[in-house]
């Protein structure tokens, strides 16, 4: 597989995944401000006009940015703006140097948000990747929401710097972080974590050193958690696994089924309307690929 398109693929698939928990705030601005941009993300993950999202993206990320001015380390919103401009970008942005810019600030945003979070991870990006795993085996469960917002907008940030060699030998860190969030609390994003790593595992042929039995059983665990709700899920199982071993009868019975549901899924519709549009994509080329 081309470098271009290996976190192309995953992030298409996972982009649009919340990030937001809503934290409880001591001060009542502060709270105020948390709801106010939990309650603006679950408008756009609850929407499935994806145009009027594309449309309203930069007015939302321009307001998370002066809550984050206001309030510069707070988590949660520092989360939001790590997801907004990750998803944004990988969504919608077709110039790479702009894309670029955009998951600059992602990253910015989800690093700032794990080292308020847990000092020890303030030099993330510097220091040695054998100190790196050993910071990682520290953090706590209360850790995932930072952490599962760092590994994602990390990839974004790989994804939109493809060309930069040195952005590329990132990428182990990004999978050690997914790994944790899941010996962590597997089920958080309805084990989104999951789902990154089912395609790790499967974006190489096992004579190219991939894993694609490892990543199958990431997809079954991420679709059992994430109980039919997210349907991307199928089409990241579809795509990565089962055209991967050349299972074709797999491949159209979990395209067919995202066709026939609902996308109207609270938290997940508009994934779901993303899903919708990539099966119908695949099962249209399948017959080229199989």
């Amino acid at each position: 597989m081309k470098r271009q398109t290996y976190f192309k693929r995953i992030l298409f698939s996972l982009a649009w995944l919340p990030f937001v928990t809503t934290l409880g705030c001591s001060a009542i601005l502060s709270s105020t401000t948390v709801d106010l941009a939990n309650n603006l993300s679950s408008a756009v993950l609850n929407n499935d006009d994806l145009e009027m999202v594309k449309a309203g993206g930069p007015a939302h990320m321009l307001m998370i940015d002066g809550m984050i001015v206001g309030d510069p380390d707070n988590r949660s919103l520092l989360r939001t703006g790590a997801w907004l401009y990750t998803a944004y970008a990988i969504g919608f942005v077709e110039d790479q140097q702009r894309a670029g810019r955009l998951t600059d600030k992602a990253l910015g945003y989800g690093l700032r948000a794990l080292c308020v979070q847990n000092a020890d991870t303030c030099g993330f990006r510097k220091i040695k990747f054998k100190q790196f795993k050993k910071i990682l085996s520290r953090l706590k469960k209360k850790d995932v929401p930072e952490l599962y917002a760092l590994g994602s907008s990390w990839a974004g940030w790989i994804e939109a710097h493809r060309e930069n060699w040195d952005a590329i030998a990132e990428i182990p860190r990004v999978e050690a972080i997914m790994r944790r969030a899941i010996e962590l609390d597997e089920t958080y994003q309805e084990g989104g974590a999951h789902v990154y790593l089912g395609i790790f595992s499967t974006l190489l042929s096992p004579a190219l050193g991939g894993a694609p039995e490892e990543g199958r059983k990431h997809f079954e665990r991420a679709l059992e958690l994430s109980k039919g709700k997210n349907l991307m899920i199928k089409v990241s199982y579809a795509r990565h696994y089962a055209r991967t071993v050349l299972d074709r009868k797999l491949h159209d019975r979990l395209l067919k089924q995202v066709l026939q549901a609902d996308p109207h899924v609270p938290g997940f519709t508009l994934l779901n309307v993303l899903a919708k549009q990539q099966a119908r994509k695949l099962l249209e080329s399948a017959d080229d690929y199989f």
